[in-house]
């Protein structure tokens, strides 16, 4: 009582003291971070009222860069040019997904049931984690091939060998598995409940008809604007400023962005790296060709990797390499390739001969005593085929005549190791003990060889050639210069192409993954979202960035940005893109409608009317809205859809001027097909679940702040 009594009179100066230390920590987070403690401090994204937690998105990200990684292993071409920086973006795209349809499949009621979740999880297996669980139980010593006998053995531990313990944590996993299956199935159930929405009514699908079956006789001219000339189709600002007005919708964003004016430093080699990369190449051939035959230590530390490789010769992708190895000498060097890239050093090796493939038979047995059974069996007289007929079709699982090829072109692919490989040749056609644990063996003879190959040994050695410290900080030092000397904006845009440097227009938002290389491309300068954090976070109109550097070794990179304006509703006009597009289409309806006026007059006839437009008219026999080759502006198609016979018509389009004539109206003979008209409108609607979900609901990135350090 009396220590619950000191606490209590002391509880007004506890509350101080916690009051003070809180408020510094509020005050400490707002200088050092610059954000709201009471905002969302691990909410990368909201979609309405849904958030994206940071560790969510790690997880995800995570997730599709072991899948990224994967596919570089199994199929390297396919991701050469991947852009690792998408990799954030895509992760969110996902979740972002992933957490609308759960919340519209649990508002409606979705539901996984026992049946559903038994057959998806051990029947048709959909998650593919469960294959990677069964792969993780053998490697763990586990016989197993199905999910059911996954779940057996550890539903099961006691009657398999295994305690309780050592199964409760592959439980748990297995667990997980089917909290992630249900949910996938819920998704797809939704998916298709929402797919299924979109349909036709009858109205729709004969309107669809009559537009096809409906078509016209119509003969066509066209005169391209091509180049304006300026001079002759003069717009002024007030124009520019009405045309934006009216097409001021096409320009609006849904977030907020900036404009920015960037500069990209790629950094070359120089000479002097050059001549010391040709040096390092001539140092390299002596040191693997000294009494040692070992590369100088201090020759690694410049950055020169030794790769040890054994490939028969169609698999040396490297001609010069190829050509070496098939006629050098034991220790022999040669510098095979040498330019602006680097160089390339081979040191020849052993020439051994290797079975480059092998097929076996192979028995899966359950259990600790019975393998040693059908061991004996299978060395004596039973055939393998009799195997499940003898011992049960659950204890047994054969494999015939299955090839495991020994080399790739990676070189050995160790699927079997040594001694088991050594057993096996030797074993005189007898089945032998691969592997063995107590919930079963794995038994194999071998059934056929493959050829024998030469297989070369050697070492390849390669240096890189890229930019020494030296020339970075020479680079640096003359962008340190040039900001230096243009701290705003308008200096900065204004100098820069004297100073030798090339500015570059951008619109950044916060959902931008990088810079790009080109607008528009998914291709973008490594590193380059520091950047974008920097731009969105802290830049504003007229400011100009410190120095970023792209950290990549062989293609390092400088950048430092501008902004020029900020908006979150509309692109401005004084946006280069948008008064280049303004200016071009109020230039090209001044010279639409002086065309028009000019060329109405001769169109009398479509030859008259095609002679005064200096070009040859086309008859499009079966003309049809969204269904012909000759006429790509919408709004002329649709005038000449909704036509009737009669005479020339000269307008005005998009990119150049038309004229038309309707010379009959003609009615195809087409059967009508409830089905074909229902896939058709499926098709026009084009529906985009994602937006479908979305409907109107607001979605706030927030990854620029937890991507790239400032």
């Amino acid at each position: 009582m009396a220590t619950l009594e000191k606490i209590r009179s002391k509880s007004v100066f506890l509350i101080i003291v916690i009051g003070v230390a809180l408020l510094a920590f509020i005050v400490g987070d707002a200088i050092t971070n610059g954000r709201n403690l009471f905002g969302d401090h691990t909410t990368v994204a909201k979609v309405g009222n849904e958030k994206i937690d940071y560790t969510d998105y790690m997880r995800k990200r995570e997730e599709l860069n072991n899948q990224l990684e994967q596919m570089r292993r199994q199929n390297p071409a396919q991701v050469a040019n991947f852009d690792n920086q998408l990799i954030s973006q895509m992760a969110l795209d996902q979740l972002i997904g992933e957490r609308l349809i759960d919340k519209a499949a649990a508002d409606a009621g979705v539901r996984t049931s026992a049946e559903q979740l038994r057959f998806y999880m051990l029947d048709n297996p959909v998650n593919p984690r469960i294959q990677e669980f069964i792969q993780a139980l053998n490697a763990q010593g586990m016989s197993v091939s199905t999910p059911q006998q996954a779940y057996e053995i550890i539903f099961n531990p006691t009657r398999n060998g295994m305690s309780e313990a050592q199964a409760q944590p592959l439980q748990r996993a297995w667990i997980a598995m089917e909290d992630e299956t249900k949910q996938m199935i819920s998704r797809q159930a939704y998916q298709r409940l929402l797919y299924g929405s979109v349909k036709a009514n009858e109205l729709d699908k004969k309107a669809l008809y009559n537009d096809y079956v409906s078509a016209l006789n119509v003969d066509i001219a066209f005169h391209p604007y091509g180049q304006l000339d300026p001079a002759k189709y003069p717009v002024d600002d007030s124009e520019i400023k009405a045309q934006y007005a009216k097409v001021k919708e096409e320009f609006k964003v849904d977030e907020p962005s900036k404009d920015v004016a960037f500069i990209a430093v790629n950094i070359a080699p120089s000479a002097a790296d050059t001549k010391a990369a040709r040096e390092l190449a001539q140092k390299t051939v002596v040191s693997l060709s000294d009494s040692t035959g070992q590369l100088d230590k201090d020759l690694r530390k410049e950055g020169i990797v030794v790769t040890r490789k054994e490939q028969r010769a169609t698999d040396i992708s490297n001609t010069l390499i190829k050509e070496f190895v098939e006629t050098a000498q034991n220790g022999q060097v040669k510098l095979v390739s040498e330019n602006i890239k680097g160089f390339t050093i081979v040191k020849m090796g052993k020439r051994t001969q290797a079975l480059d493939s092998i097929q076996l038979n192979i028995v899966t047995v359950a259990g600790a005593t019975l393998p040693g059974k059908v061991l004996a069996q299978l060395n004596g007289s039973l055939s393998v085929d009799s195997l499940a007929t003898r011992f049960g079709a659950d204890s047994v699982m054969v494999q015939k005549e299955q090839w495991f090829p020994l080399f790739t072109a990676e070189g050995p692919t160790n699927v079997l190791e040594k001694g088991q490989l050594d057993s096996l040749l030797n074993a005189g056609g007898k089945y032998i003990t691969l592997m063995s644990s107590p919930q079963g063996s794995m038994l194999a003879k071998v059934s056929n060889r493959g050829s024998q190959k030469t297989v070369y040994e050697f070492e390849e050695v390669n240096y890189d050639l890229k930019p020494s410290t030296k020339t970075l900080n020479e680079e640096r030092a003359k962008l340190e210069k040039f900001l230096d000397a243009n701290p705003d904006t308008k200096s900065f845009i204004a100098n820069a192409a004297k100073a030798g440097y090339s500015v570059q227009d951008y619109t950044l938002s916060a959902s931008s993954t990088a810079v790009p290389r080109v607008p528009g491309m998914q291709n973008y300068f490594p590193d380059s979202r520091q950047v974008v954090r920097w731009v969105m976070i802290d830049g504003e109109p007229g400011q100009v960035s410190h120095i970023y550097e792209s950290k990549d070794a062989l293609t390092p990179a400088l950048y430092a940005v501008a902004v020029v304006s900020e908006y979150d509703d509309y692109a401005p006009l004084d946006n280069k893109s948008v008064k280049n597009y303004v200016t071009d289409k109020a230039r090209k309806e001044k010279a639409g409608d002086a065309l028009v006026k000019e060329y109405q007059p001769k169109a009398g006839t479509m030859a008259s009317a095609a002679q005064a437009m200096g070009v040859e008219a086309q008859n499009n026999p079966n003309f049809r809205f969204g269904r012909n080759s000759q006429v790509r502006d919408a709004e002329v198609m649709g005038r000449i859809a909704g036509g009737k016979p009669g005479k020339v018509v000269v307008v005005k389009g998009d990119n150049g001027v038309y004229a038309y004539q309707i010379t009959k109206e003609v009615k195809e003979n087409f059967p009508y097909t409830d089905t074909q008209y229902e896939q058709q409108y499926f098709q026009l609607i084009n529906p985009n679940l994602g937006e479908m979900l979305k409907g109107a609901a607001k979605v706030k990135n927030n990854i620029y702040k937890f991507e790239a350090g400032d």
